[in-house]
Parts: C-alpha cells; sequence; structure tokens
C-alpha cells in the first residue's frame, strides 16, 4: 500500500511531495525557506523579490489565468533561475483550459522545466496531460497512485498530435 502522502509521480517514479502551497493573507511572500508554491499572481507582484531569494520557488497558475499578462520578462532565462516548476492548477476534472495553458508554456512562451499538474488529477487524466505537456502530476487524494503510473501504458496509438518534448542538448 502506498502512503497517502506519496502521490506524486515525477520522472517515471513515485515520489514524496515536500512542497507546500503560500498563502499570501498574512505576507507578500513565504519565509525564506525552501519548497514553497506561489500563486501566479503573487510571483508576479513580487518578481524582483523572488529573483533575489536564497531559495528556489514553484509557481502556480490557476486554470482561469491569462498567459497573455506574463511580464514580457518571462521569457528571459535570468527571470526563471529561481523557479523550481510551474504548477497548473484543475480546480476539477472536466475543467479543460489547465491542458490550454500547458501547451502555451511549452510551444508559445518556450519553458522546458518541470510541469506539475495539481488539484483534480484523476487516474482518467494522467495521459491525456501528459500528452499535453505535463510532466510531474500530483495525483488527487483517494486515488491509487500506482494505478495512476498504470496509465502512461493505457494508449499506443495516438490520432492526435502531442507535445513534442525538446531533444537534449549533447555534451
Amino acid at each position: 500500500m502506498v502512503s497517502n502522502h506519496v502521490r506524486l509521480i515525477k520522472n517515471g517514479r513515485l515520489e514524496l511531495d515536500i512542497w507546500r502551497l503560500f498563502d499570501a493573507t498574512t505576507q507578500s511572500i513565504p519565509p525564506h525557506d525552501s519548497h514553497w508554491i506561489v500563486k501566479f499572481d503573487t510571483w508576479k507582484q513580487n518578481i524582483d523579490e523572488f529573483q533575489l531569494a536564497k531559495y528556489p520557488i514553484a509557481i502556480l497558475i490557476s486554470s482561469d489565468s491569462d498567459l497573455s499578462n506574463l511580464p514580457n520578462e518571462f521569457l528571459h532565462d535570468d527571470l526563471l533561475l529561481g523557479i523550481e516548476f510551474i504548477a497548473i492548477d484543475f480546480p476539477n476534472y472536466t475543467d479543460g483550459r489547465g491542458y490550454s495553458l500547458a501547451q502555451l508554456l511549452r510551444n508559445q512562451y518556450g519553458w522546458r522545466g518541470e510541469l506539475r499538474a495539481m488539484g483534480d488529477v484523476l487516474i482518467d487524466t494522467i495521459h491525456y496531460l501528459a500528452r499535453c505537456g505535463f510532466d510531474s502530476f500530483l495525483v488527487k487524494q483517494g486515488h491509487d497512485p500506482k494505478l495512476a503510473l498504470k496509465a502512461f501504458e493505457a494508449f499506443t496509438v495516438h490520432y492526435q498530435r502531442s507535445y513534442l518534448k525538446p531533444e537534449l542538448a549533447s555534451e
């Protein structure tokens, strides 16, 4: 039996999720320690402070976010250095906007780092999320993450295009 705390699928394996969501109601940025996920708006309002932070952060983008409001600097590597991963929230599994956001981040904005699906991430959606560019998945509590791993093997033939994974630079 897998612990209920081991719900993160990353690099094809189950891992313990050590990241925590920062609540910006009491202060504008999280304490200066590791493993904080900040909401997209919090990150945009405090970009300069996050760039000076000792530890990398993760950004959580809600499904109703408008990426056209991204700062022009978003594409610059210097700005992205302090970002461990970008997560997209799925408030419910029928909300498909996160799939589109993943495609935009990968194809239009060139995000090559970890892209995590969070929220109402069900076993049935894992395969489709991966095809849109997600490479880590926080499986919804109560769902068996071992079964979710098997979902990657569910289909061997695809009729539609998928996210093209970037070629790794040879050393």
